[in-house]
């Protein structure tokens, strides 16, 4: 858990400095989305989905012209992974490119009025279409490395794959 708390403090110091180094804001953006994910293995366990969709609310913020940060919050449905209510997921992702890119994030599971005892890690390549000014269409894969335990879900043991589609809006 030191290990999540240092990377997410280096995350927002990052985000922090960068965002305050600029007056007006330019290269930031907010978004909402849906992400289809599925388990990579059979979950034998009753009543827990093997797939589901999540919705996403985000906020991009480009360092450069081939660097973003991005931090989201996924909103998993009622009883995902055996949970009793809501699943909540922030996450943080540095993502290298411009139309095409590619990244890696790293989150954590909050259900039940509690933290994961471990975070998950990410990785994701998408690409950014503009559809109208100021408007983006952000398609993502993400192949996410979940070390599940039982603060939060019963006994699974596999990774998942999200395919996602989130719309954007420039600030």
């Amino acid at each position: 858990m030191k290990a999540l708390s240092y990377v997410l403090t280096l995350a927002v110091v990052v985000f922090l400095s960068s965002w305050a180094s600029e007056a007006r804001a330019e290269g930031q953006s907010i978004g909402g989305g849906v992400h289809y994910w599925i388990a990579l293995d059979d979950i034998d366990v009753d009543d827990i989905d093997e797939d589901g969709v999540a919705w996403v609310i985000s906020y991009q913020r480009q360092v450069s012209d081939l660097l973003t940060l991005e931090l989201d919050v996924e909103i998993l449905p009622d009883d995902f992974a055996g949970a009793d209510g809501t699943v909540l997921a922030p996450q943080a992702y540095l993502l290298l490119g411009a139309a095409i890119y590619g990244g890696v994030g790293i989150g954590i599971y909050h259900a039940d009025d509690e933290f994961a005892d471990d975070p998950f890690f990410v990785a994701r390549a998408g690409i950014k279409l503009e559809i109208l000014p100021d408007v983006m269409l952000d398609v993502s894969g993400n192949y996410r490395f979940t070390e599940w335990d039982d603060s939060v879900t019963a006994d699974i043991d596999t990774d998942t794959v999200t395919i996602a589609a989130t719309a954007r809006l420039a600030l």
